[in-house]
């Protein structure tokens, strides 16, 4: 087995969640340079009934993915998986357990970081420029939407997206079309975003990580055996 890593090149944690004062949201905030992501559902913190969640964007060199294809050090369509592989980050917070997240292709660009106020957030996907819909817009089709499912709650994600990452490569002979590589967003599933109970809070290891070999990737893997 051959494995090949291409470490992501952008990222950043969406939150509608209260400020301090509980009142007011920090949806303008801008997690771009922090060294993890956070996915949660905070319910009746503020009042008996509000609900606070956060999800995560994470963007890949998919150029250099295609460079390797066309240069041979990668296999051709159909003989080679893509995984997405996300590390979780201890803390001493609580942990949910037993839930499913829900990972799909973003459908717009956006900027990771804040820069004189130009980073994406819940609200805006790019300084002023907001998302279609707040928290992200993202495409629900079954060619780029997956599931990672959690029972201790510790589990890493290591998700076969093929045929995602062969669409963001507009492949030869795929018969799934093409895509603008705007990376993933992930979140907690439906039924556990909208819960009257919380699910905090799941943290992962970012690409500013200072644990290079925790930072989110997406690896190549194919059978190089020769026979």
């Amino acid at each position: 087995m051959a494995i090949k890593k291409y470490t992501a090149n952008a990222d950043n944690t969406l939150t509608n969640a209260f400020k301090f004062n509980l009142s007011t949201r920090a949806t303008g905030s801008n997690l771009g340079a922090s060294d993890v992501l956070e996915v949660f559902h905070i319910y009746g913190q503020a009042t008996t009934s509000s609900a606070e969640n956060a999800r995560v964007l994470v963007q890949f060199p998919v150029g250099n993915i295609s460079s390797d294809r066309t240069n041979g050090t990668i296999p051709a369509s159909g003989s080679v998986d893509f995984i997405l592989r996300l590390y979780n980050a201890k803390h001493g917070q609580t942990l949910p357990k037993n839930y499913s997240m829900h990972i799909s292709a973003v459908k717009t660009a956006y900027t990771d970081l804040t820069y004189d106020q130009t980073g994406s957030n819940w609200t805006n996907r790019a300084g002023s420029t907001a998302w279609v819909k707040t928290g992200g817009d993202y495409f629900v089709d079954a060619s780029s939407s997956f599931t990672a499912s959690f029972v201790s709650g510790e589990e890493d994600i290591e998700v076969n997206i093929t045929t995602l990452v062969e669409q963001w490569m507009n492949s030869t002979g795929n018969v799934l079309g093409s895509k603008t590589n705007n990376g993933v967003l992930i979140k907690l599933k439906g039924d556990a975003e909208e819960a009257v109970k919380s699910y905090y809070t799941k943290k992962f290891f970012s690409r500013s990580s200072q644990y290079f070999y925790k930072r989110p990737t997406i690896e190549a893997r194919w059978d190089s055996t020769k026979k």
